[in-house]
């Protein structure tokens, strides 16, 4: 496979299905870790019917996530939902599990992150609300290494 070191690479990784290292908290990401933004994006785009990627999905253990919204894969560095309302139950499935999980997960919430910009990290608050909110609290739940 090619690294995604090289320029406009593209990179589809392996699902990773290991519940020990899924099971990891993820390691403060930096600046450093555009490449494994850039393997989630590649990989997140080749696949159908999945809404989110968390880095330990594909074998890294930085606290990466990638997810489809209206305006495309986004990518987040150090996500943490800082603020959640309007729980519910859901079903969720998830590419690393060969099952469905009920979970609780909240209509909106606050989203603090890093994004990448010019190469230096910009510490942003989003407010997600619907499918998005669901999808950036079930790849955060990776990052913090909780199975669904």
């Amino acid at each position: 496979m090619t690294s995604s070191s090289e320029k406009g690479a593209i990179v589809i990784k392996e699902i990773v299905k290991d519940e020990q290292f899924l099971s990891q908290p993820a390691e403060p990401a930096t600046e450093q870790d555009a490449d494994v933004a850039q393997d989630l994006v590649d990989t997140l785009g080749s696949l159908d019917d999945c809404a989110c990627l968390a880095a330990n999905q594909i074998g890294s253990t930085k606290a990466v996530i990638a997810y489809e919204g209206e305006k495309g894969i986004q990518v987040m560095y150090n996500p943490k939902v800082i603020a959640s309302m309007a729980p519910y139950r859901a079903t969720e499935g998830c590419l690393s599990l060969d099952r469905a999980t009920e979970v609780r997960r909240f209509q909106l919430i606050s989203v603090k992150f890093d994004a990448l910009v010019n190469g230096k990290f910009v510490s942003r608050t989003w407010k997600l609300r619907g499918w998005v909110a669901e999808a950036v609290q079930h790849a955060c739940d990776h990052c913090a290494g909780k199975l669904v």
